[in-house]
């Protein structure tokens, strides 16, 4: 095999995996975003006179999303299997996200009690 064809091969393997990974990465940011806007939703509405601030509200749902995918991932390439389902699918990344999320807003609450 030359080298050229090696590297092509090494190319379509790592476009494989892309192709397969992306649904799963948008799916775990998905799921995390939509956490941190539920917790934001839910801060906005248990207070009164509580302001929008743009940039924390951006920086909470990045962060959120980020450890969506950072879950998705790790459970993901774990290889356990649950009820025979050996893979990530879009919707499962979506939950994982999302709890991902829901773990980061109860580790923030917690540390919030530490500092008062």
């Amino acid at each position: 095999m030359s080298r050229l064809s090696q590297e092509l091969l090494t190319v379509l393997i790592i476009y494989k995996h892309m192709i397969t990974l992306l649904p799963v990465l948008i799916s775990g940011f998905g799921g995390g975003a939509t956490r941190g806007l539920i917790g934001y939703l839910k801060h906005q509405y248990s207070y009164k006179n509580v302001g929008f601030d743009l940039r924390y509200f951006t920086v909470m749902m990045f962060l959120s999303g980020v450890v969506g995918v950072l879950v998705a991932i790790a459970i993901d390439q774990s290889m356990i299997s649950f009820e025979g389902i050996d893979y990530v699918s879009p919707a499962i990344a979506f939950i994982i996200g999302y709890a991902g999320g829901d773990f980061l807003d109860g580790i923030y609450k917690i540390l919030l009690k530490k500092v008062k």
